[in-house]
């Protein structure tokens, strides 16, 4: 069950690694989890670290500096350190028929377990390897390791059941497989579209966190497609496959999403990863021509706009009314010579407005200004 593993202890994170052993020379279990060990054992750079431990919340607390116990539903720890977050949460088991029932035991969501009983409650093998890295040891007790072997993406239990029980999952599984290249298994994959009907009970906002990682992808349009040509897309952002289903719409669509690395200057903001995202729909809806140089409409009032970027994807309003702003300021940029007539009060009203680097941006990435007039605004950022 433990054995050796094969990665790059330089891209560990030295705070995780601390607070596993913090809670071990506590005398409490603790390990690091899910993602971050995936990523490390299949060669990627963990952006997130997550730890297991025997330790319950409050213990947690008073253990660790600058940690906070959060969540109703999931009661786990936030430690913070500088401007990074780690997540500590309890080993937890499935709860029995006779505990659900019992109205006097915690939730369902809070009952504690051991490593083995915590790791089968994960969604993919290769998110259910624990790893310590004081000892230098992995801990799998679902065979996440010969699926990173096998570069396979694989359900712990039975998919359909899995699915079901939380239908984000389909999304994760397309997402995760390009991410990192792996194959998903046979029954997962069939699972996938048998079960793409229940994706409408997934919340919006969690629909949203996996758009924005799939935007965070190298080649984020590879999923979208994937997805549609499984026919999961229509269970979930229906406007796109309304797109991807059309040869000129998606060659539209794909190519200016393609641009998503030339356009984010901040993968980590949501603005900038739906601005891209929108403008591309929008051009491969006939909604918006940014290289005409005079705006075309008040895109916020564009229902099938609204519908795709508010009721399907969840993006803000304020987040919306950015990007909107955006699309109608582009093509003005084009008059510095107004610009410059105006009072100084004037000039400083319009160049501090929130879509103003958002639509410098999409002038540039349109090539809607020449050279001169697009260092003129560079310069007042």
């Amino acid at each position: 069950m433990s054995t050796k593993p094969i990665l790059d202890k330089q891209w560990l994170d030295n705070r995780a690694v601390d607070i596993v052993r913090r809670l071990q020379e506590a005398g409490f279990e603790s390990y690091l989890v899910g993602g971050c060990v995936r990523d490390l054992l299949a060669g990627f750079h963990p952006k997130d670290y997550d730890i297991a431990t025997a330790a319950q919340p409050n213990k947690v607390k008073s253990l660790i500096s600058r940690a906070y116990v959060i969540g109703r539903r999931f009661r786990l720890v936030l430690v913070k350190r500088g401007l990074e977050q780690f997540e500590v949460a309890t080993f937890r088991r499935d709860a029995s028929p006779e505990e659900i029932e019992d109205e006097s035991m915690p939730s369902a969501d809070n009952i504690f377990g051991t490593p083995e009983e915590d790791a089968r409650r994960r969604d993919f093998t290769i998110n259910g390897i624990f790893y310590d890295p004081i000892k230098d040891e992995i801990l799998d007790y679902v065979n996440g390791m010969s699926d990173i072997e096998g570069r396979t993406l694989r359900m712990i239990g039975d998919p359909e059941t899995r699915l079901k029980e939380d239908p984000i999952r389909i999304l994760r599984a397309l997402r995760l497989s390009n991410k990192l290249n792996f194959t998903i298994e046979p029954k997962l994959r069939k699972a996938l579209i048998s079960c793409a009907d229940e994706l409408p009970r997934s919340v919006l906002p969690r629909k949203r966190e996996e758009m924005l990682k799939i935007l965070r992808l190298p080649d984020p349009g590879r999923v979208l497609v994937e997805a549609h040509d499984i026919r999961v897309l229509n269970s979930t952002w229906n406007s796109l496959n309304d797109v991807l289903g059309d040869q000129e719409k998606r060659d539209l669509f794909l190519l200016y999403l393609g641009r998503i690395h030339d356009f984010v200057v901040d993968r980590q903001s949501p603005i900038e990863l739906f601005a891209i995202l929108a403008t591309a729909f929008a051009i491969a809806k006939g909604h918006l021509d940014p290289t005409k140089n005079v705006p075309t409409g008040h895109y916020s009032n564009n229902e099938e706009i609204k519908l795709f970027l508010k009721d399907e994807v969840g993006v803000f309003a304020a987040e919306m009314n950015e990007i909107c702003g955006a699309w109608e300021m582009a093509p003005k940029l084009l008059d510095m010579e107004t610009f410059i007539r105006k009072g100084r009060r004037r000039q400083q009203a319009l160049i501090s407005q929130p879509s103003f680097p958002l639509a410098l941006r999409l002038a540039e990435l349109e090539h809607l200004l020449p050279p001169q007039v697009l260092h003129f605004w560079k310069a007042r950022l």
